[in-house]
Parts: structure tokens; sequence; C-alpha cells
């Protein structure tokens, strides 16, 4: 049993929640995830990690409402249970990596969208915590959606908020700003975008023209969290790949954002998952090693 040491409301429908996960906290990396259960016939949901300290074995995590169990979940109160806290999944953030000198000489932007903001923020703070500096954009719908300014803030070298209806910050999407940022003479060496798949696909358009690397997190579409379900299954240069066994992190302009899409929307209905299960065939989930699916 995983104690949960803080429950809060971040805004509207999106949640936050401290752990106790000693085993999880002792070897996650920014860039990782877990899977939760409520209890012994609970809904598997996987969850990107938002913070997490190794001293005190616990892991925060951010969450927003879209079903049933998420809904349940919300429902959880300081000195509740989860019965499954599974973890650390999927692989590391590149740059962890990397050799340091080389990186302490990259100029990083990092945009994040909605709740796509948890997942940056851990990857931003390993930066600070090594000397590095990232430049963030995050983006909201609205003031009142916006999620960890001040953590962000106290991380970031450089901190951008843009809402889509101009309530804060600065006004519209976040590619309107990197355009901004690049026409004031920014330069980057890599861009990480994580947030809904809508504005990573148009993140990584616009990236693409601007000749700067993109790497993205497909967390959004992972369902099953071991790569059995076939829920994350999607192209990168051409190849079969699953976000929760092979990412959640890939090369944002290899991407199939289009299949993707139409893949998440298909897997929400039991006639749209026959389809894609009779349509896919043995490359239709990964997570057995034996299907071929992960080849």
């Amino acid at each position: 049993m995983y104690k949960i040491l803080k429950a809060e409301e971040l805004a509207a429908n999106i949640y936050l929640m401290v752990v106790e996960a000693k085993r999880v906290a002792k070897s996650c990396e920014p860039g990782q995830f877990v899977i939760v259960r409520m209890d012994e016939e609970g809904e598997r949901i996987p969850l990107t990690i938002c913070d997490y300290d190794r001293k005190n074995g616990i892991i925060t995590i951010v969450f927003q409402i879209v079903g049933a169990g998420t809904q349940k979940m919300a429902e959880l109160k300081e000195g509740d249970f989860f019965h499954d806290f599974v973890g650390p999944l999927g692989c590391p953030s590149e740059f962890v990596h990397e050799d340091m000198e080389n990186l302490k000489h990259k100029k990083m932007l990092f945009v994040a969208g909605g709740v796509g903001t948890a997942p940056v923020y851990p990857q931003v703070k390993w930066l600070h915590e090594h000397g590095i500096a990232a430049d963030v954009i995050v983006g909201a719908k609205t003031k009142d959606l916006l999620i960890l300014e001040e953590e962000m803030k106290a991380v970031a070298g450089n901190l951008y908020v843009t809402t889509d209806d101009g309530s804060y910050g600065r006004s519209g999407m976040v590619t309107k700003t990197i355009e901004e940022l690049v026409a004031e003479g920014k330069k980057y060496d890599v861009c990480v975008a994580i947030g809904p798949m809508i504005m990573m696909k148009f993140v990584c358009k616009l990236t693409e023209q601007l000749h700067i690397p993109t790497i993205v997190s497909l967390n959004p579409i992972m369902v099953d969290g071991t790569g059995m379900c076939g829920a994350c299954r999607v192209t990168v240069d051409g190849k079969v790949k699953f976000a929760c066994v092979d990412g959640p992190e890939f090369d944002g302009h290899k991407v199939d954002f289009d299949q993707a899409m139409k893949r998440q929307q298909m897997y929400k209905t039991a006639e749209g998952r026959a389809f894609l299960k009779a349509k896919e065939g043995a490359t239709h989930h990964g997570g057995c090693g034996n299907c071929g699916g992960e080849e």
C-alpha cells in the first residue's frame, strides 16, 4: 500500500498528489512514469512523474479527470492509499545520459501545454540542479487552468506564460511565442514539447521549419502502460513503436501525429479497438516481446 501524503486540486479537474513510494523515488529519472491502481480490481492508470524526492522517498503526480478511473482517483484524500504504485517505467529523458559538458553548451527550449506542464517540470528542475538554465514556454487555455507556474519559475532560465484567450501572460498559442522568441534572436539547439497531441503536432511543424530538433513525449496516448493493449502504438520514422515501452519520448519530426490521433479516437470505443486489432495483427501490441510489435 502506498500512502497519499498530500492531495490538492491545482485547477478545475486537475489534481496533484504526493505519494510515499520509496523504491520508485530511489531510481526514477525525469521523463519516466508510474502505473497506479486504487484497489485490486481497479483500472491501471499510467501517470508521468511530476517530481521526486529520493531522500524522503516520495513521488509527486499530477493528473486530469478524463474518465471514471481518474474521477474516482480525484476523490482520494490525504491519508488514503493506492493499492499499486508501479515504476519507474518508460525510458528516461535523453539528456539525462548526455555528456554533461556538451549539455551545458546547448540552448534548450521546453514547451508545455496544459497538464503537460507536469512532466516538463522535473526535466527543467534536473537541468537547473546541474547548472543548466533552459527557456520554458507554458501554455494554458485560460489563466484558471495554468498550473505549477511558481514551481517552474524557480527552475527555468526564462519562463514565458501564454494563454489561448489572452487572460494572462502572452496571448495566443505556444507556437506564436516560439515564433516571437526566434524573431527576437533566440537560438535553440533542441526543443522538448509535451502536451496535447494537437499542440505537439503544430509545435513540431513549426520547429521543423525553424530547423530546431524537437523531442516529444507521447504519454497522452498511453492506456495500459505495458505495450500489451496496443493503445499507444505509433509510427515513428516509418517504424512501429509503443510509447510506454519504447518511449515515451521520440523525435517529434518523425512521429506520424495524424495516425496517432486517429488511433486515439478509435481506441475509445469497443468497435474501434476490435477494428484496430484486426487491422494491425501481429504489430497491434508490443509488450509481450513475442509478437514482433516492438521491432
